[in-house]
């Protein structure tokens, strides 16, 4: 195959993969899309699923509290037989007597005058005692104030939110009950104990609803919702300041049902508004104002994240991973075609040298063969009687048969150096003595008009441990190719030789050159190859199979050596072999 066929299918097959690299990357940048709009639905999957069981935690939690919280609250007619005082105080000691830890204490909130009056259980729970509002209350008795007095609720601003108000509403004895709304006659108050459900009741349902049993998949912080830098729950510690970290989901708690019928008197009344943050009470008269769907009127807010990170980085992280298994199968598919087109383009290759070659040995056959039929078919006449003829024909004979010969033997070798089987027998040769038998196998090639052969060889060279038969086909190689495609005008073939010692063990270095018209060298990288014949060869048909430079290489490198080319175009070519030198314990042999 010529340089130029090489080039040109070398550019075809280079135009593809780049085509296929340009589809490739649009490929990409629509899985790059379609990825991100995976990772969103994804995230908002997660985010639903997250919400959803926060919702499920929220009502169990709720109905818990509010079961413990309604044990506290006397219905009407508890009230009317036992007084006001007596009823609450019957409902709190029997809490007490079941060990119930929800609740740490009560308190009642009594309007007197335009004031409240604060009144706590004694320690038995017999009777009631007026007491100072304890300071951490102070926002509960503001706001009891402002629905006291029909004023505008003031901010909720306690640091611990642990309170809850159940008022009980009735008519104004001094009003006539047709004239007048029913108005709280009382305040129960309940002080939750946070400590005990923080500990005892949060972790279980944490548990059963964001994970294993003693396996929690986030990380979990109650904080205040009127402060959230207060911290009622850690899943990590004990409680404390609150966490700086952005929540996947949160939920307010706990979500007490807004109204409790036994503490109503009259017809049916409004929810608790919205505006009364941090408690949940009964319904006021004139507000109307629902609590919100996520539980408005929670003391606390539960907020959840992930243990591995944020929502948002999980899904980022499971984002880039896709990308880059996408992107690391574009890249092995793209690597795959690219494998493929060389392969093919190789195997396409490999089959036209091997034409060429099959064509090139058919006429390197024909040659010498229609030679010789010839020279018989004439000897066979009557040229057989003149002596001078017989001469002449059987000298072509004699040369044609050693060209023959010397054809078979080079794709026989060729053939052999395919099997592994380069070097046969190996013994200590002299390099002056190969040389001397290569240029005599070579005569026949040398035996042209006016070839000027310059031999200088360096006495006293190491002998090398070699095949004698396989160095000396390489060497008679080169001597060939030097007269074949040396200098036509001035025909000259060089042959030097001289020790190498180098850095290592000492070697031989055998040059052969000519004075051609060179080989470009962009041609350079091929004249070892197989089947390789250049433009100038192919353009004067010198005769030639391709396979001598490939079979030299092959056969200088089996025995440890090296083979280099230098050439210049108009100034000739220079083939540098560099044969190691025969080590000491083989020199006997």
């Amino acid at each position: 195959m010529d340089f130029e066929g090489i080039q040109r299918k070398g550019w075809l097959a280079w135009a593809s993969i780049t085509l296929l690299a340009v589809l490739c990357g649009v490929l990409a940048v629509l899985q790059y899309r379609w990825i991100g709009e995976v990772a969103n639905a994804e995230r908002q999957r997660l985010r639903e699923d997250l919400q959803s069981r926060l919702n499920l935690l929220r009502q169990s939690f709720s109905e818990q509290i509010s079961a413990d919280c309604r044990a506290y609250v006397p219905v009407s007619s508890e009230i009317d037989q036992l007084g006001r005082e007596e009823a609450y105080l019957v409902r709190f000691r029997r809490q007490r007597q079941s060990q119930d830890q929800i609740v740490r204490t009560i308190a009642l909130a009594i309007p007197q005058e335009g004031e409240l009056v604060f009144l706590v259980p004694d320690r038995d729970g017999r009777h009631f005692l007026p007491a100072e509002w304890p300071a951490g209350w102070s926002p509960m008795l503001d706001r009891l104030r402002a629905r006291l007095n029909g004023g505008p609720m003031p901010p909720n601003r306690s640091q611990a939110l642990t309170l809850i108000e159940f008022p009980r509403f009735g008519s104004d004895p001094k009003v006539s009950k047709s004239s007048g709304p029913p108005r709280e006659q009382e305040w129960l108050i309940l002080d939750l104990n946070s400590d005990f459900i923080a500990h005892s009741i949060l972790p279980g349902l944490l548990n059963r609803f964001l994970g294993d049993p003693g396996k929690l998949d986030y990380d979990v912080q109650v904080v205040s919702s009127a402060n959230p830098t207060y911290s009622i729950y850690r899943s990590d510690s004990e409680g404390g300041p609150g966490i700086a970290w952005e929540a996947d989901a949160s939920v307010k708690l706990p979500d007490v049902a807004p109204s409790f019928p036994a503490l109503r008197e009259s017809a049916p009344a409004k929810p608790n508004p919205a505006g009364a943050q941090g408690s949940i009470a009964g319904p006021i008269e004139g507000l109307d104002s629902a609590p919100p769907p996520n539980g408005g009127a929670g003391l606390w807010l539960l907020r959840v994240r992930r243990h591995a990170g944020s929502l948002e980085a999980i899904v980022a992280q499971a984002r880039r991973r896709n990308i880059a298994l996408a992107l690391g199968i574009l890249l092995l598919i793209l690597a795959t075609v690219v494998s493929l087109v060389r392969y093919s383009r190789r195997a396409q290759e490999v089959a036209e040298l091997q034409m060429n070659f099959v064509a090139g040995v058919s006429h390197e056959l024909r040659t010498p063969l229609a030679v010789i039929r010839t020279a018989a078919h004439n000897l066979l006449g009557d040229l057989a009687s003149r002596p001078d003829q017989v001469v002449r024909y059987a000298s072509l004979i004699a040369r044609e048969s050693e060209r023959l010969a010397a054809l078979v033997e080079q794709v026989l070798r060729y053939g052999s150096a395919r099997a592994g089987r380069v070097l046969q027998n190996r013994e200590t040769a002299a390099i002056q003595e190969l040389i001397e038998e290569s240029l005599q196998s070579s005569r026949l090639a040398l035996d042209r008009p006016n070839l000027t052969v310059e031999k200088q060889i360096e006495p006293s060279l190491p002998p090398v441990f070699a095949d004698r038969e396989a160095l000396k086909h390489a060497l008679q190689n080169l001597l060939e190719n030097a007269v074949k495609h040396g200098s036509r005008d001035q025909p000259w073939v060089g042959i030097f030789a001289a020790a190498k010692p180098d850095d290592g063990p000492s070697a031989v270095e055998i040059r052969i050159v000519d004075r051609g018209p060179g080989i470009p060298q962009e041609e350079c990288d091929y004249i070892f190859d197989s089947f390789f014949r250049g433009r100038r060869a192919l353009q004067d048909q010198v005769h030639g199979t391709g396979l001598g430079l490939n079979l030299v290489k092959t056969i200088v490198e089996a025995h440890g050596g090296t083979i280099n080319v230098k050439s210049k175009l108009g100034e000739g070519t220079e083939f540098m072999l560099r044969i190691p030198a025969a080590p000491p314990e083989t020199n006997g042999t």
